[in-house]
């Protein structure tokens, strides 16, 4: 019976570890015919005094500490389900349940931290922000956010004095949030999560607002991946987190460890930036690794696809080229050389690097993280024929036979490539 539920929840685990291979089986069932790999996510639990052991391999690109608690938390919440469920003849009711439930109730046990009696209020919560991505008024997306603190509130009101943000103290019309909350619109337009957040307690109650008069642009890296939220939870305490309903009608559950939770197309993902530095390591500038994984988390949030190759320094560009986008038109090689050898991280602070990674074709990065050229169309016959996908995947299989590829498809997902092979996928 527990084997069945986890093959209820199968897919949504392997979505979640960026397609791993995983399995759940009794100990003594479990397969050793492969031989243990040191990079393998291996749990073990314990349900109805028999020992199961979890497994999940992930070829060459080793777990992160941060999916080994996710997935602790996951089995414990599968533990916790099968007890309430195991009545005889509600087996299709228990799988359903696993099947809806389990990866929100994972979430939930997540981000309360170590905070034991607080796990409804944060399942709540999310509950009321999914219902509020479906909603729209007058035809655009309803937004919002919440900044949920875990110090004394007079202990975070002086430290947002420092920041661009305003505070506004609810008072006597302090609320709870609950099923209600929401009821009015203008509770989710003046708070729209761009340029005001709600703050709340870890109880969920909304102390107040804070808003600020200059958003900054709509396309700025840094405010499409949340990265000025990360430096007010700094302030907030151990285990603050924010969350969002963005633009896209999505989920973001930002951590006080820069990491985020994202419930995208009806699943949970993690956005782990360790995962980028371990398949980047030694590959290119330590600095640059962080331009790359905001720069393409934004990408992927506002739906810019692109393919870009990090330059093992051997690559022979006219060997990889077949073309280019802008041909031979003067003025875009004009503009193309304008930028090239520049480090990606000035690119990113003077909004050019958006606009160049969102553009067609390839763009090359060599390991100082300068850029060597963009708009490149290159020669796929390097693909091979069992590459499945459109363009920008036999783009990104071929070229990653030249160094690591990290591609975006225009409907978000990301996915990590080497010597041909799909490595990992977020989205």
């Amino acid at each position: 019976m527990p084997k069945s539920a986890f093959n209820a929840i199968r897919n949504s685990v392997c979505s979640f570890l960026g397609g791993a291979k995983v399995s759940f089986n009794e100990l003594e069932e479990c397969d050793q015919s492969d031989g243990d790999n040191e990079r393998d996510l291996v749990i073990g639990i314990e349900i109805d005094a028999i020992p199961y052991q979890f497994r999940a391999r992930r070829g060459s690109l080793a777990f992160t500490a941060t999916e080994e608690s996710f997935i602790r938390e996951m089995l414990t919440a599968l533990e916790g389900l099968f007890s309430g469920f195991s009545a005889k003849g509600y087996a299709a009711h228990f799988r359903t349940a696993l099947l809806t439930s389990l990866m929100d109730i994972a979430v939930a046990r997540y981000i309360r931290d170590d905070r034991k009696g607080v796990f409804w209020t944060t399942q709540n919560l999310i509950q009321l922000l999914k219902k509020l991505s479906y909603q729209r008024y007058e035809g655009a997306p309803a937004t919002t956010g919440f900044l949920v603190y875990r110090n004394q509130l007079e202990e975070l009101l002086p430290l947002l004095k420092k920041t661009r943000y305003s505070w506004l103290d609810l008072g006597d019309d302090r609320k709870r949030i609950n099923a209600n909350f929401f009821v009015n619109p203008l509770s989710y337009r003046f708070v729209d999560g761009l340029r005001a957040l709600y703050i709340s307690d870890i109880r969920m109650n909304v102390k107040g607002t804070i808003r600020t008069s200059s958003p900054g642009p709509r396309d700025s890296i840094d405010q499409l991946a949340n990265r000025e939220t990360v430096a007010l939870l700094e302030h907030a305490g151990s285990g603050a987190f924010a969350i969002y309903v963005n633009e896209a009608s999505e989920i973001e559950v930002v951590l006080d460890s820069g990491k985020l939770l994202v419930w995208r197309k009806g699943d949970w993902g993690i956005y782990d930036p360790d995962i980028f530095r371990v398949f980047l390591s030694g590959c290119i500038d330590r600095r640059a690794i962080d331009v790359l994984i905001w720069s393409v988390y934004a990408l992927s949030k506002s739906r810019h696809g692109t393919v870009i190759l990090i330059s093992d320094g051997k690559t022979d560009l006219q060997e990889l080229r077949k073309g280019s986008v802008g041909g031979r038109d003067p003025l875009s090689r004009a503009l193309i050389r304008h930028v090239c050898g520049t480090r990606i991280g000035v690119l990113k602070r003077s909004g050019e690097l958006m606009r160049i990674l969102s553009s067609d074709g390839l763009t090359v990065i060599n390991r100082k993280g300068e850029l060597l050229d963009t708009g490149v169309i290159i020669d796929t016959s390097k693909a091979g024929d069992l590459v499945t996908g459109g363009g920008r995947t036999t783009a990104a299989a071929a070229a990653s036979h030249y160094g690591r590829v990290v591609k975006v498809s225009e409907d978000g997902p990301i996915e990590l490539f080497f010597q041909g092979q799909l490595v990992y996928r977020f989205g």
